[in-house]
């Protein structure tokens, strides 16, 4: 039985990193899944994002993003934009985790 929990709570936490915001911030807009802004205020933001210091920390399409150091290791690759109207999604980054979240759910798609 023991065996059996330590089993489950494996595919656990593997199916979740499958599904975790880890991103990677490429230099050129063709090369992006999504083009990024980022905001002065929250609430001009379509997303808040805190950035997490582990992938084993990033979360599922809930703003908590891991920047990886190599584009094949992330599941989005964004790319930071210089005016609001060139984005698919504005961010603003948040202190805190628990700050971190959708504010216009119309644009979630962007991140699946």
């Amino acid at each position: 039985m023991k065996h059996f929990i330590q089993i489950i709570l494996l595919l656990l936490l593997f199916s979740g990193n499958a599904l975790s915001q880890k991103v990677y911030s490429v230099d050129y807009s063709h090369q992006a899944d999504v083009n990024v802004f980022v905001v002065d205020y929250r609430h001009q933001a379509d997303l808040c994002v805190y950035k997490v210091g582990y992938r084993h920390q990033a979360g599922k399409n809930n703003g908590n993003w891991f920047f990886t150091d190599y584009r094949h290791q992330a599941d989005k690759t964004i790319y930071f934009v210089n005016h609001s109207h060139q984005a698919d999604v504005k961010i603003y980054f948040v202190d805190y985790r628990h700050q971190a979240g959708w504010e216009n759910n119309s644009k979630k798609h962007f991140f699946y």
